[in-house]
């Protein structure tokens, strides 16, 4: 038996089209040349040239947000609330059981942009796999924004995951869910049209929503899911631990063994 490790995370970078514009990510790198005035200042009468090819460190500084990268939320993000009333978890009390368990792919690439998946799709899905849910197991979702990663197009792609299958999942005992969207819900661009023509404000974030009858987390912007089986893996996703936090960056794994 062989063990394969497949990368479902993004990397945190500059420049790229994963966030809009004003929470993008903004790193600052500083190489081996550029800190050797810090050392000497922990080193009075150090001569830089003693240090082996007269280098110290390289370090990166970062603003970011917890919602850059792959990421997982928390209740908290969501609403201040969760199951009916409790104050809501963030993501240092998230149990870490719920982070480390076996995982289950829906393949839903043909879907359109903006499309806002039902229970029935959910469902159907899991008939077309052959596969029945148990507790806590991890259910990630493949759309056509993962292929799109990294493009202006990225923001508007994929479909999303709407309160009545969300709702449906969290029934089934599910605790964590993920998708390779910028949202675990349709991209606001096409809600946003659906709303101009409903007025409904109940389509808003109304897989995120959820959380307000039944706390549970979910991953964003999950990377490479077209590479996973549809289901025989495990996902692997421990958040940082950010004190009273909407959400923790996560190096998301999915592990196979064949």
């Amino acid at each position: 038996m062989t063990r394969r490790f497949v990368d479902l995370s993004v990397a945190l970078e500059n420049d790229v089209a994963a966030d809009p514009a004003y929470m993008r990510p903004k790193i600052q790198y500083r190489d081996h040349k550029q800190t050797m005035g810090n050392l000497l200042g922990d080193f009075p009468g150090l001569d830089p040239r003693a240090m082996p090819d007269g280098e110290y460190c390289a370090v990166e500084r970062i603003d970011l947000s917890t919602h850059n990268g792959t990421h997982l939320d928390a209740p908290w993000h969501f609403h201040s609330t969760m199951n009916d009333g409790e104050r809501a978890s963030t993501i240092d009390e998230i149990p870490l059981e719920w982070c480390f368990q076996p995982g289950v792919k829906l393949d839903f690439r043909h879907f359109p942009d903006g499309y806002v998946a039902t229970r029935r799709d959910v469902e159907d899905e899991l008939a077309r796999i052959g596969h029945t849910l148990r507790p806590l197991e991890i259910v990630v979702v493949n759309t056509r924004a993962g292929e799109l990663y990294g493009t202006d197009a990225f923001l508007s792609a994929g479909c999303g995951m709407g309160a009545e299958a969300t709702s449906w999942l969290l029934e089934q005992g599910i605790r964590v869910t993920g998708i390779d969207g910028w949202s675990w819900d349709a991209p606001f661009s096409h809600t946003n049209a659906r709303f101009q023509q409903s007025g409904d404000a109940s389509i808003i974030w109304e897989g995120h929503k959820v959380s307000r009858h039944r706390g549970y987390c979910h991953m964003e912007k999950l990377h490479d899911l077209h590479l996973l089986p549809s289901d025989n893996f495990v996902v692997s996703c421990f958040p940082v631990k950010i004190k009273g936090a909407s959400a923790g960056w996560i190096r998301a794994v999915a592990i196979i063994d064949d």
